[in-house]
């Protein structure tokens, strides 16, 4: 098993790292030492020429370097591969030690760990080694899945310090389940020299596809045997707002098949092929039990049109099948059937969407599961065929061809099927007919009859993510500033504040988000009135309705009185006022369009002499407008920020930071007041 379809892309939680790859995690995670190593025992021969190899080209931020890397997979047969990984680390920094903690994780019985050694070569003195037997063996939970068969064995190399060079190799027999595997050969730390090696039986062929680096061609390293290598791979150094370490990482993905081509059990060489293996796992799992078929019948009595059925099948789903991931063996990819998910009322992301599409069945809509990752940017358009790349199921359902309605706005027109709306049976925050901003411009694999097929999902408009933010605020000649302000939050701006709102279990902390709203904008203030609208229709705009007094919000400058129009509400950021260049492109959570409108009754006695000047700002990728004007003795205070593109490229990161500064400005501007004239 490698990765698994049962993320919550509401929680945003990481689902479990491929079983193949090596994690290292701090040493204050380990729940329990290792036995003591035997200081005897010397580093291998390969690790001693491995820890001569010149340290790669790397910052002062960084932890540690790969020295070396090798993956060696022997693929015995249809049913069995063996894999053998070295890796040596140099540790750079204090922050580099949890490299001497090593994880492998295996699934039994389809998968076994067969050796594990590691060794430490400290920079003076003898070197220290660990066996399997010093290892711990322990059950793996991602925080998510109930009951999993995953497992993994933990070793701690002694004398992981700065300075030092540590080491391990391991070994892992498995049955796998698809002839797939990836070379991820690039990482945070820079990389000295990686190889991957290849040895298929006689007669069978590979495919690889390289992603995110330049392709390296293989040397011949025996029959039927192959070898890529690297030298001096860059670290990835993160960023804010950057895309997912996996969707700028290098790698390789390489498919090996049987003479005659890949099987569709358990291989397949395209997206085409990769939807036709998705489809032998669902034989019989879609199939409508008496029970599915008699709540689907008492759902939808009552409800006429075909939309309405749809929604109530959608919020049952949704609401009423709890999130739950029981994942052994293939159930890391295989749906559980749905007469078992609606018996017991629980299920991950497949599973939920397998009930639904069974659901929809009977009142005869057709759908398509669609496999994606709920990070966008994981999956890109040049994205080769592979299933460890997606992390989470969601569905396609075809509408019939005479339904239109306002509230479907998350759909494509296909060019064979029709029109389709995308839907997310796991996400209980956005209702039937969108989907959240993880979800758009993002690529999925949708299963379809015929094979699969690489699809686009589409971008909703800017205004259905929106923040509209009214207010009305009274100024007395102390500085005093009061207000009373209602919020009204539509998409992911709202989803965000339910999400947290519903699992605070004190009324009292209820009000920490607009405590959060107003700490960003004012020095000082006392909330005296806080309402919540809203909370759990989700079908409804969110709102947050509240008062609060500032005390010295405005500034005496002499006889003047200094009032700064934007009282709350930042749209400005630092991120990109960093001294070193930007690498990555910067992602926006997904579009928005968010609009602030103040009136600020100036004080008796005073008028304003002088106001910020309007602000006017279009890029490709974002838009902000702002106005400041008098009506009588009442200052208009009117902006807009609109994100339009969901990926800023680096060529245009320069234009990204102009345009924060500009925001930054105008948040910052003041009107001037001076003491009316009798």
């Amino acid at each position: 098993m490698k990765n698994r379809l049962s993320c919550n892309p509401v929680l945003r939680l990481p689902v479990t790292d491929r079983l193949l790859r090596v994690v290292a995690i701090g040493l204050l995670m380990l729940a329990c030492a290792a036995r003591p190593a035997v200081a005897s025992d010397s580093a291998p021969a390969w690790m001693h020429a491995a820890s001569s190899i010149s340290v790669p080209p790397h910052d002062e931020k960084t932890d540690a370097v790969l020295l070396y890397s090798e993956q060696n997979v022997t693929v015995i047969s249809a049913d069995k591969i063996r894999t053998q990984v070295r890796e040596v680390y140099k540790i750079l920094r204090p922050e580099g030690r949890h490299h001497g903690t090593v994880h492998v994780y295996f699934s039994p019985p389809r998968s076994r760990v067969t050796s594990l050694r590691g060794w430490s070569i400290p920079a003076q003195g003898t070197d220290f080694a660990v066996k399997d037997k010093d290892s711990i063996d322990e059950a793996y939970s991602d925080g998510m899945t109930l009951v999993s068969d995953v497992r993994k064995k933990v070793l701690k190399i002694p004398a992981a310090e700065l300075g030092n060079v540590v080491g391990y190799e391991f070994e892992i027999e498995e049955r796998p389940y698809l002839l797939q595997d990836e070379w991820e050969f690039q990482e945070v730390s820079p990389v000295g020299e990686t190889r991957y090696s290849l040895q298929l039986p006689p007669g069978w062929e590979y495919k690889s596809a390289w992603l995110n680096y330049p392709e390296c061609k293989p040397a011949q390293a025996g029959a039927n045997q192959w070898q890529w290598a690297l030298k001096n791979v860059s670290g990835i150094r993160r960023e804010e707002e950057m895309p997912p370490v996996k969707g700028v990482a290098g790698r390789m993905i390489v498919s090996f098949f049987p003479s005659g081509g890949p099987d569709t059990r358990n291989g397949f060489s395209d997206w085409r092929g990769m939807g036709n293996w998705y489809q032998t796992l669902l034989e019989g799992r879609l199939d409508a039990s008496p029970e599915i078929k008699q709540k689907v019948s008492w759902l939808t009595a009552s409800l006429s049109s075909p939309l309405q059925k749809m929604k109530a099948l959608a919020n049952f789903v949704q609401h009423d099948v709890r999130y739950v991931a029981i994942e052994l063996g293939i159930g890391g990819y295989q749906p559980h059937p749905a007469a078992e998910v609606f018996a017991h009322h629980y299920g991950d992301c497949k599973d939920k969407a397998t009930l639904m599409q069974s659901m929809l069945r009977e009142i005869g809509i057709d759908s398509y599961f669609v496999i994606i990752n709920a990070e966008r940017g994981t999956v890109k358009a040049e994205t080769p065929a592979n299933a460890d790349s997606f992390n989470h199921m969601i569905l396609a359902v075809k509408l019939p061809g005479n339904l239109t309605d306002p509230s479907l706005i998350a759909t494509i027109d296909h060019p064979k099927l029709g029109k389709i709306l995308f839907f997310d049976p796991t996400n209980d925050l956005t209702p039937f007919g969108r989907i959240g901003g993880y979800l758009q411009s993002n690529y999925g694999l949708l299963v379809a009859p015929g094979g699969g097929e690489l699809v686009e999902l589409p971008k909703e408009p800017s205004i259905m993510n929106s923040v509209l933010r009214m207010a009305k605020f009274q100024l007395d000649e102390s500085g005093k500033l009061h207000g009373d302000v209602r919020e009204i939050r539509a998409g992911d701006r709202g989803s965000r504040e339910r999400s947290f709102l519903r699992n605070v279990p004190k009324d009292s902390d209820k009000i920490k988000p607009i405590e959060s709203i107003l700490g960003d904008s004012l020095s000082a203030f006392r909330i005296t009135k806080a309402r919540i609208e809203n909370l759990n229709q989700t079908d409804q705009p969110f709102g947050f309705d509240y008062s609060f007094d500032a005390e010295n919000y405005a500034k005496n400058a002499g006889d003047l009185l200094l009032v700064r129009p934007r009282a709350i509400g930042v749209k400005s950021s630092g991120l990109l006022e960093t001294k070193e260049p930007r690498l990555f492109p910067i992602e926006f959570p997904g579009p928005e369009r968010d609009t602030d409108s103040f009136e600020i009754t100036v004080p008796a006695g005073y008028e304003v002499e002088d106001l910020p000047p309007p602000v006017a700002a279009d890029y490709s990728f974002a838009a902000y407008h702002s106005k400041s004007e008098v009506v009588g003795n009442v200052i208009h205070y009117n902006r807009t920020f609109e994100i339009k593109e969901l990926s800023v490229p680096v060529s245009k990161a320069a234009d990204l930071k102009a345009l924060y500064r500009i925001i930054a400005t105008d948040e910052r501007n003041t009107a001037v007041l001076k003491h009316s004239v009798k």
